[in-house]
């Protein structure tokens, strides 16, 4: 049975496309935790297209589950982990041009780097996930440079459904494990393609945020939240 953090981004998204103070991702973090949610999440990009420092600083305020705050791993960010000190934070690459996080953090390449933010904020009290892609070797460095969790970028997978994508899942879900790491998954999950993770127990959170904002404009946010709750335990 999988937990589900629910990523308010788009509710800001929204905010931000009239440079109005409506739809506020304050109440969004309200509304998800009182339908269940087992935490929230909030991406702070550089570029501060959706979220703000605000809704970050007043939502580590009110959320009684954890709130996890996503970003990359530059000295700013750190700098505003530090301060506000979210339950956990979910290192991330980041380009300005990409509409969303389009990959995995290449722990491999850049384990230095990673391996001294972590620190970082571990010492700060924080825990630290690490947003990589379903490989053997980056579920291997992310674990040497000492995160606490990761969350395998599920994105290939619920773009094609491919029994060969949902393979190296498995196997990176499995390794994980074994080796003493927290395992999440996100990013492209909706209502049909979660279903397709019954079984992967290794799974131990779900990470999602579009399409609850998506569905929510339909059925709305308590209703959106609960349906994919339902559907997490399942996993």
């Amino acid at each position: 049975m999988a937990g589900l953090a629910v990523n308010v981004d788009h509710v800001a998204t929204l905010r931000q496309a009239r440079g109005v103070n409506y739809p506020d991702p304050v109440a969004a973090a309200v509304l998800v935790e009182l339908a269940g949610a087992d935490g929230v999440v909030v991406h702070l990009r550089e570029d501060r297209r959706h979220i703000q420092d605000r809704d970050v600083r007043v939502i580590r305020q009110i959320v009684q589950s954890k709130l996890i705050l996503e970003m990359a791993a530059t000295p700013g960010m750190i700098g505003i982990a530090l301060e506000v000190k979210p339950d956990q934070v979910t290192l991330v690459p980041e380009k300005r041009e990409e509409i969303t996080t389009e990959g995995g953090l290449d722990v491999v390449m850049h384990k230095d780097m990673v391996a001294e933010a972590i620190k970082t904020l571990q010492g700060g009290g924080m825990k630290v996930s690490l947003f990589v892609d379903p490989s053997v070797d980056q579920i291997k460095a992310a674990h040497k440079v000492g995160a606490n969790v990761v969350e395998l970028h599920t994105g290939d997978f619920c773009e094609k459904r491919t029994p060969r994508a949902m393979a190296a899942i498995q196997e990176a879900a499995r390794l994980a494990r074994k080796v003493g790491l927290e395992v999440h998954a996100g990013h492209g999950i909706d209502i049909r393609s979660i279903k397709d993770f019954v079984g992967v127990k290794e799974i131990q959170e779900f990470s999602i945020g579009h399409s609850i904002i998506s569905r929510a404009v339909f059925i709305g946010l308590d209703a959106a939240v609960k349906e994919m709750l339902a559907l997490a335990r399942q996993v």
